[in-house]
Order: C-alpha cells, then sequence, then structure tokens
C-alpha cells in the first residue's frame, strides 16, 4: 500500500478537518458543545495550532464566526444536532447575506439510528432526521451530511471548496460515530478562490463601457460591498487611480476605499449622501458602481436617483449596461482590464471641488455638558489610527459611522444587508480575535442591541481580549423608533457598566465606567486606551438624540414600508 493511502491511526474525520480548517488559515474556531459534537471536539482538539473558542449560546457564537470571517476571510464554528444548529440560523442567514464563508459543522445522530427506525433526542419527535439540513441547505452555499466513511473526503472538500470559490457558508454534519474512524490521509488540497472569465464576454464588456465611460462628459466611480469579499478592492483602486474620476462609496462598502484619496468625493447614500456627494453623482452622466447592493436600505426607501440608463453595474460574475448582460465576467478580471482602456477625465471631481464645503471643526470639549452623539462621534474620531478597527451596530451607529473619517489603514464593518440587531456583541468576539495584535477592535453598539447578546463580552474577558466598546444608552431601539415608534421600543435600563464587574467575577481583566459629559468621556477614553483588557463605556445620552440622517432614512424606509398594496 502506497504512502498516500495507508491508515493513520490518528487521522479520522475529526482531525482531518482540523487539519484541512487550519490548511485554510483558521487559528479557531467557535463552539457551544452538545453530546453530537462532544467526540468532534475531541478529535480537533488535538490539533495544535487550532484553538477553540467556547460561546455563550449558538447565535453568538454563529455572530463570533461572522466576525472572525471579516478579519481572516473563513471561519468555522461547531454546534450540536437541531437544539444547536437551529440556534444559529440567524446568524448563518446574516453571513449568506454578507458574502462571508462561515464553514457550519454540527454532530449528527449515529449513523445506525435512521436504519433502525429510532427516535432520538434533540429532534422534533419525528423519525426524520432532516430538518436541520434542509434549512442549512437554504442559507448556505453547499450542504453535506457525512452518514458512510467514504463519503468523508469527497464531502468534506466539495463543501469546503465551495465556501471558498462562493464566498457563503457551508454546512457540513457528521455522524457522532464517525468522527474517531480511521480515513486514509489525502493529497493536501489547494483551497484558493480562483475563477478566470469568458474571454470574448470579457473583451466585449471592456470594449462596451470603456466606449461609454471615454465618451462621457462627467463619469463616476461608486464602490459597493461586494469588493471585499470578491477580491476587487485592489482592481477598483487601480481604475480610480487611472481614471482620475470623482470616486464615491455606498454606505456598506465604508472601509474599501481609502477616505484620504485625492479623488474621493464621500459616500453616496441618496439623500443621506456625505455633503455634496450625492449632487455630483446623479448629475453625472455615467457612473459605474462596482460590487454594488441596491436594496430598499442603500436606496433610501427606494428614493434615490440612480439612472438606469446611466448606469454601468458590475457584480461579481457579470456586467450590466444598458439592459445588455455580460456574464461570465468577473470583477476582479473586468476592472484591471478596463483600467487599461480608460481616458482620464476629471471633471465629476474637478465639481465637485466647486461645491464642496468643508466640514465644521469639531466643537471645543465642554467639560461639564451633556453627553450627546456628536461629542460620541468625534472623540472616538479623535483615537483612530492605522492601528483601529471600527465596528458598528445596526441602528444610529450606522450614520455615526459614516460621518466618521477613516484614517489609512483603519478597518470598518457593519451589517448592512441582513441589519440584525443584536450581531455587533458576537461579531466583535469574532474579529478581535481575528485581528490579534494587529489591530484594536473599537466598537458602537446601543443599548437595545446589547440587550440581545451581551453574554459574549463574558467570552472577550475570558479569552483576554482588549476591544473597547463605546455602549450607547438612551434606553430604547432609537432606529426602530424613527421607523415606527410605539412602547414595542422602550427596554428595561440596565446597569451595562456593573455587568462587565458581573463577568469579571474577581478573576477577568475587564474594565468599565459610566460616563454623562463630554469631559468624563475624554478622561474615560484614557484609561480605556491605556486598559490592556476589554473595557465598555456606557455614555448616557437623550433618548431622542439621534443624527438628522437617522430621522431622514428612517421617515423614507417607513414610508416604503408602508406602501399600499397594489395588485
Amino acid at each position: 500500500m502506497s504512502e498516500l493511502h495507508r491508515f493513520d491511526p490518528y487521522l479520522n474525520i475529526g482531525t482531518y478537518l482540523a487539519e484541512l480548517l487550519q490548511t485554510i488559515g483558521l487559528e479557531h474556531y467557535f463552539t457551544v458543545p452538545g453530546d453530537y459534537n462532544l467526540l468532534l471536539l475531541d478529535q480537533m482538539l488535538k490539533h495544535p495550532n487550532l484553538q477553540m473558542i467556547n460561546c455563550c449560546n449558538e447565535l453568538n457564537a454563529g455572530y463570533a464566526a461572522d466576525g472572525y470571517a471579516r478579519a481572516r476571510g473563513v471561519s468555522a464554528v461547531v454546534v450540536t444536532f437541531t437544539v444547536g444548529g437551529l440556534s444559529m440560523v440567524n446568524a448563518v442567514a446574516g453571513a449568506y447575506a454578507e458574502d462571508l464563508p462561515v464553514i457550519v459543522i454540527s454532530g449528527g445522530p449515529n449513523s445506525n439510528d435512521r436504519g433502525q427506525h429510532h427516535l432520538i433526542h434533540h429532534s422534533i419527535g419525528n423519525y426524520d432526521f432532516n430538518q436541520q439540513y434542509c434549512i442549512f441547505r437554504e442559507i448556505t452555499a453547499e450542504a453535506v451530511v457525512i452518514r458512510h466513511i467514504e463519503d468523508a473526503h469527497r464531502l468534506l472538500h466539495r463543501a469546503l471548496e465551495a465556501a471558498i470559490q462562493k464566498r457563503k457558508p457551508v454546512y457540513i454534519e457528521i455522524a457522532c460515530n464517525l468522527v474517531t474512524a480511521p480515513i486514509p490521509r489525502s493529497v493536501p488540497l489547494q483551497l484558493k478562490r480562483h475563477v478566470e472569465s469568458n474571454p470574448v464576454a470579457l473583451e466585449a464588456a471592456v470594449d462596451a463601457v470603456a466606449s461609454k465611460l471615454n465618451r462621457a462628459v462627467k463619469p463616476a466611480l461608486v464602490a459597493g460591498v461586494k469588493l471585499r469579499a470578491f477580491e476587487a478592492i485592489s482592481s477598483f483602486r487601480q481604475l480610480a487611480d487611472r481614471s482620475e474620476y470623482a470616486v464615491a462609496i455606498m454606505p456598506n462598502a465604508k472601509g474599501m476605499f481609502p477616505e484620504t484619496h485625492p479623488q474621493y468625493i464621500g459616500c453616496y447614500w441618496g439623500q443621506v449622501s456625505s455633503p455634496g456627494c450625492a449632487e455630483i453623482i446623479e448629475s453625472c452622466d455615467a457612473y459605474l458602481f462596482a460590487g454594488p447592493i441596491f436594496n430598499d436600505y442603500t436606496t433610501v426607501g427606494w428614493s434615490s436617483l440612480v439612472n438606469h440608463e446611466k448606469l454601468i453595474e458590475v457584480q461579481p460574475d457579470r456586467v450590466i449596461l444598458a439592459g445588455q448582460e455580460y456574464p461570465q465576467v468577473y470583477m476582479q478580471e473586468f476592472l484591471t482590464a478596463l483600467a487599461s482602456q480608460i481616458q482620464p477625465n476629471a471633471s465629476s471631481f474637478k465639481a465637485f471641488k466647486r461645491i464642496h464645503e468643508q466640514p465644521l471643526p469639531p466643537q471645543a470639549l465642554q467639560s461639564e455638558a451633556p453627553l450627546t452623539t456628536r461629542a460620541i462621534r468625534e472623540q472616538v474620531q479623535s483615537i483612530l489610527t492605522d492601528n483601529s478597527a471600527l465596528l458598528v451596530e445596526t441602528g444610529d451607529s450606522w450614520f455615526n459611522g459614516q460621518k466618521i473619517t477613516l484614517p489609512d489603514g483603519c478597518l470598518y464593518e457593519f451589517q448592512m444587508q441582513y441589519g440584525s440587531i443584536g450581531w455587533a456583541v458576537g461579531a466583535l468576539l469574532g474579529y478581535a480575535l481575528g485581528l490579534g495584535k494587529e489591530k484594536r477592535a473599537i466598537a458602537l453598539i446601543g443599548d437595545g442591541s446589547f440587550q440581545l447578546t451581551a453574554q459574549e463580552v463574558s467570552t472577550m474577558i475570558r479569552f483576554g481580549l482588549n476591544p473597547i466598546i463605546f455602549l450607547i444608552n438612551n434606553r430604547g431601539y432609537t432606529i426602530e423608533v424613527e421607523i415606527h415608534d410605539g412602547p414595542y421600543n422602550n427596554i428595561k435600563n440596565w446597569d451595562y457598566a456593573g455587568l462587565v464587574q458581573v463577568f469579571n467575577a474577581g478573576e477577568g481583566k475587564g474594565w468599565s465606567c459610566r460616563v454623562q459629559t463630554e469631559g468624563g468621556l475624554a478622561e474615560a477614553i484614557g484609561q480605556a486606551q491605556a486598559h490592556q483588557g476589554l473595557a465598555l463605556i456606557e455614555c448616557i445620552i437623550d433618548r431622542d438624540d439621534c443624527t438628522k440622517e437617522l430621522l431622514e432614512w428612517g421617515s423614507r424606509v417607513a414610508a416604503a414600508n408602508s406602501r399600499p398594496h397594489q395588485n
């Protein structure tokens, strides 16, 4: 028997899966234990270069995997059958919406139970064991169930290749009695995303788009969120440099184009755009959107003025121009090829410079002044560096985040397509872990969101992570208030700063404080920066204190939601 197929007593599905995860760049995986995955965890723990991160519940573990995938490009989470997996569905659906390759691994029933017609625990009480598989099949790029040892290599490889190639979550279920069975060693996988365009379609798309842009009087570029997932950020930058056009970002692409770039004009977000940005983009006679998502949130309730006759839409696998679609054209290749055909034209940027008004300088700090969202935003702005990463929760933090100028090298994350309130705490755990010591994570999180997933602060403390959390306490769901108010938007107040001491339990290194004035916040930030562990600053503000952009956006989204039925 050749060396390749000799059985290794230490190689089984569990240890081989751990090898595969380490091969694709993971150093950690998230889990909540349950009896169907315990043997699997035993085997994965044998890998010396993978660390298990125990989470408080499966939903939070899923959010943590989301955050880790943002930092590292891929992540993994291990749960038990049904009671664990189904608890995580919301987080995985969010990862699917946000193009994040999260590898969901679930322990499954004994491989004999189906054939022997057994009724098992952690099920819904019937003899069909496929409910979890069927649900995950709807929110993953690939779902596989390993019930026979002979299928292990093929199914594991198929799932992981789908995650890397499609930039989406995948689901792997492994019968609990198979994880320790020896399997032959396989040829090492090369799991790297590689796509090639149809050369005929690529050439045609480049010719058509270059022709339109080079004829335009005032063309512009807009960066969309899919640039990152499909590895086209550098290609877009190359096109921007070559073109000399004005360059804007869509709100969910913040951080994907340098805000210090000489052609940057701000965030294009319809009526809540950066000052002067919408006027320039919407008045152009041609604009290329690279990797956009046009939904009711990004279009401000379908009210933004994107003219499809002017629009060139570049998606990960196609280009659309004036109703003509060019399939099998991949964004990264297309943008690189297009850059070589573009004639420089600075007219849109010159137009922006003519109308652009310099932003007001930060207000002088007034030590005893009550804390406001503007004061919080300005003080957060002051501490951001190239060693920072800013993560903002769904809510008014979105709009405060857009007003913050990112220094070169500062990362930025939020979940706009899915917009799950509560995402940020779990995501911060995974994000901070994935960043390692390279950057310090800073988060803006509202009190309502925090209450959904607060437990994971204890996990951050447990593993010695050092994010700084600005907990915005206005006693309610402000974003929901501005869309549609009611008593359901009120919440029970907590002692958020005191909660950190609960999680420390006498052994952790979390630090916290509560502030109500501008001077108090400045002092707290200094202490937080000097602290070596997690820091939480509870910021008390007025319930009705929010950005004007949230008011405008909320009213338009509410109007879109309340449109009367049309046949």
